[in-house]
């Protein structure tokens, strides 16, 4: 898959994982489908899912609402295989033969490992998954193969050294995690650059945040006086990218969409005006009180209690910054599952030791402690 052909893929994608709900299958089926024709008629085609996404019905809602409506060369159809449900190689390849049969479609244009990171390349190898994409790719059941990846620019760098034939990769990238050092979209986002690779760009509005920012951020977008969307700002920054193949929006009602069409459908890069403005956002975001720690983990390695610290900032700013308050309790329950919780730190300093950013991190852990712990 080469660049010229990113360039000349719509700009927005269609992710099918917050489809409106309803009695079908879960979802509100006319609603759906109003939604997918609406988006075809603007010329869009990229649409989005995954084997895992609502338990297997999302695939299965695109093979009602789109696949058996629709020309299939009228649009591109991507799903994913997630060794993290499969119990073994046979299991995990067997993924593919079941979204075949849910969606119907035939082929996929994109097929993706889904949620690579550190902690799960291991079994993707073991399972033999890249080979074995790589051989439905020759079968011409896949178009373009890639992979989602969560984790670190040095993890990603060593993926597409260790497997230059993937054709794409899919990122999160927004304007609030571009120089995020947990997420790094922007050092992330060069690593892609550096290899070739063109990307799909995942949480450009951040699972809704930027849809309604904090306000110091509502008011940088609203002296600039464009009209749009807080949302559009979001979507544009990413879109205007070089290399990107397209932007996903897992959208949820019709007015999504039509928000989403108003300034995609004749999609404009960012001017160097609207850079300015998005660089006074993001310095408006860091403005917002949150704890800055930096992920590090200097901190975890001598921790008596084996508190997972940045996991627990991490999850409390969800709450200081985006006023996500069941996010933040739901983040924390997952990162002191089997671990330390923040109210099991006895005060022996050493993770404030440590610390690089000479942060107070025995106060931190005390609101955390006082914030999350129900």
């Amino acid at each position: 898959m080469d660049m010229n052909q990113a360039i000349a893929t719509p700009k927005l994608g269609f992710g099918l994982m917050r489809l409106p709900k309803g009695t079908e299958d879960g979802y509100d089926l006319r609603q759906c489908e109003e939604m997918i024709d609406r988006f075809l008629d603007s010329g869009m085609t990229y649409f989005d899912t995954a084997y895992v996404y609502d338990e297997g019905r999302s695939e299965l809602l695109a093979g009602k609402a789109l696949v058996s409506r629709h020309p299939r060369e009228s649009f591109t159809l991507a799903t994913k295989l997630n060794v993290r449900v499969a119990r073994d190689a046979e299991d995990a390849k067997r993924q593919f033969a079941v979204s075949l049969e849910r969606t119907g479609a035939g082929y996929f244009d994109y097929y993706l490992l889904h949620a690579v990171q550190a902690n799960r390349v291991e079994t993707y190898d073991r399972y033999g998954i890249w080979d074995f994409v790589r051989e439905e790719k020759k079968k011409g059941f896949v178009k373009h193969w890639g992979f989602s990846f969560h984790d670190s620019p040095q993890v990603l760098d060593q993926l597409l050294t260790d497997h230059p034939e993937v054709d794409f990769v899919q990122l999160q990238i927004n304007y609030a995690d571009w120089e995020s050092p947990t997420v790094a979209s922007r050092a992330n986002y060069e690593v892609a650059q550096k290899h070739g690779k063109p990307v799909v760009i995942m949480e450009p509005v951040k699972g809704g945040a930027l849809a309604l920012p904090p306000k110091p951020v509502q008011q940088v977008f609203d002296a600039a006086g464009t009209g749009g969307s807080y949302a559009s700002w979001a979507v544009r920054f990413a879109a205007s990218l070089e290399g990107v193949l397209t932007v996903l929006s897992g959208m949820s009602t019709l007015g999504q969409m039509e928000d989403n069409l108003s300034y995609m459908k004749n999609f404009q890069p960012l001017s160097p005006a609207e850079r300015k403005v998005i660089s006074q956002a993001q310095a408006a975001l860091q403005s917002v009180p949150s704890i800055p720690c930096t992920g590090c983990e200097y901190c975890v390695a001598g921790c008596p209690q084996r508190i997972p610290i940045p996991q627990i900032f991490s999850a409390r700013n969800r709450q200081l910054i985006w006023g996500q308050t069941e996010q933040g309790l739901s983040a924390y329950r997952e990162a002191v599952r089997e671990k330390g919780r923040a109210s099991d730190c006895i005060s022996c300093g050493q993770c404030e030791a440590a610390c690089p950013q000479m942060l107070p991190i025995i106060d931190y852990l005390k609101d955390c402690a006082r914030a999350l712990e129900e």
